[in-house]
């Protein structure tokens, strides 16, 4: 019985290690795939198990020591990729956007290394920041609200980062992910979380509309909030990076300094002829309801949503995340646009993850979350100073 249960524990940690190394399936296999990619090394202390005392003395045993063997090794591997990606990652900062301090509080130093193994189970300190949920327009006779987070102790004007969330264009929340929001106010950048409407109810452009809003609300502001408001980075998350992007592009806005974009969409026309795995992400629904229709019928709705239309030479810094095993928006998404800004001469960085799959951040001291920090308090250095 004993053998039985070791080799049924070593076929279940198996099948979900491979998930580090393979796109996942379906979606719930996509939602299984963040823990293995970003909590692999809990995985591999699973897998030890297999080789307790007793594997040898059965088949079954046996069997089970080899499969937790090769669990064990495929569970460590984002960290070994993790390693590579970090290795070379501040002089890639630097090339891109040039040296830079990041901002620096009593309580809340930067981070010192792209990526430690120590980081994996230790949060950064981060002292207590205020959050305070602000209406900032009306769309249909209800308030869109923002969540601005900044740090009481500083009294100068400080540079703002517009936190945009993810959800398809369809669903999410302003409290999504709010680690980074915190981290970030605790080392002196004032943090708005905006809210937007969603489709098929509102489709393309009203969640643009509702980011500019946002911006021009927080600016109109400024004083009252402690913003520099000639100092502002937008980030984005997915379907948020999309409306970062576009908004950082097309709002003609000298006083936006930069982009920041989790595995962004920033083609649809190129999304919708280039699908997802159906059993994973209907990605044909999420566009006809965000574009109002298929391309055909709205051609200018595909094109005018797409950021990379409209990279040119005044296109803001920009500093794109994504991972090689997103089964939601294809890596080739930011792949194309790196390609577009490096055309154009423009000052970026494309940081490719081997591991890592959609949403790889919701871990924030996992290795997406470590080398993402790292980089975007290196790359507001950078373009606010």
């Amino acid at each position: 019985m004993t053998a039985i249960l070791r080799l049924g524990l070593a076929v279940i940690v198996f099948c979900l290690s491979l998930l580090a190394v393979f796109h996942p399936p379906t979606y719930n296999g996509w939602k299984a795939s963040i823990g293995v990619t970003e909590l692999g090394h809990f995985l591999a202390m699973i897998a030890v198990l297999t080789w307790l005392p007793g594997w040898r003395r059965t088949a079954a045993g046996k069997v089970a020591a080899v499969l937790g063997f090769f669990a064990f090794m495929l569970a460590l591997s984002p960290i070994i990729r993790a390693l590579a990606v970090a290795t070379g990652l501040p002089d890639r900062l630097t090339a891109a956007f040039g040296a830079s301090q990041p901002r620096s509080l009593p309580g809340a130093t930067p981070r010192a290394r792209p990526f430690s193994i120590g980081g994996l189970v230790r949060k950064p300190s981060s002292p207590e920041v205020r959050m305070t949920t602000i209406p900032f327009v009306v769309r249909d006779g209800k308030p869109l609200e923002l969540d601005f987070y900044k740090r009481d102790r500083e009294m100068a004007p400080a540079p703002l980062v517009v936190m945009i969330y993810g959800g398809s264009w369809r669903s999410g929340v302003k409290e999504d992910l709010p680690a980074l929001n915190s981290y970030l106010a605790s080392r002196g950048y004032a943090v708005a979380a905006v809210s937007y409407r969603f489709a098929p109810a509102h489709p393309f452009p009203a969640a643009t509309d509702d980011v500019n809003a946002a911006i021009d609300y927080l600016k109109a502001n400024a004083t009252r909030f402690g913003i520099d408001s000639t100092r502002i980075v937008l980030i984005g998350r997915s379907a948020g990076g999309q409306l970062a992007l576009l908004s950082a592009y097309t709002k003609n806005d000298s006083s936006i300094k930069g982009a920041v974009a989790f595995y962004p969409p920033t083609d649809q026309k190129w999304g919708w002829d280039n699908p997802t795995n159906q059993r994973v992400y209907d990605s044909f629904r999420t566009l006809r309801e965000f574009m109002n229709g298929e391309p055909a019928a709205v051609p200018d709705a595909y094109r005018n949503s797409s950021p990379l239309n409209f990279v040119g030479p005044t296109t803001v810094p920009t500093l794109l995340i994504h991972g090689s095993l997103d089964p939601l928006v294809s890596v080739r998404q930011s792949a194309r646009l790196d390609s577009a800004l490096t055309a154009a001469r423009r000052p970026h960085l494309f940081i490719k993850m081997p591991w890592a799959t959609h949403g790889c951040d919701y871990v924030f001291t996992g290795p997406c979350g470590q080398i993402s920090t790292y980089a975007i308090e290196r790359f507001l250095a950078g373009v606010v100073k």
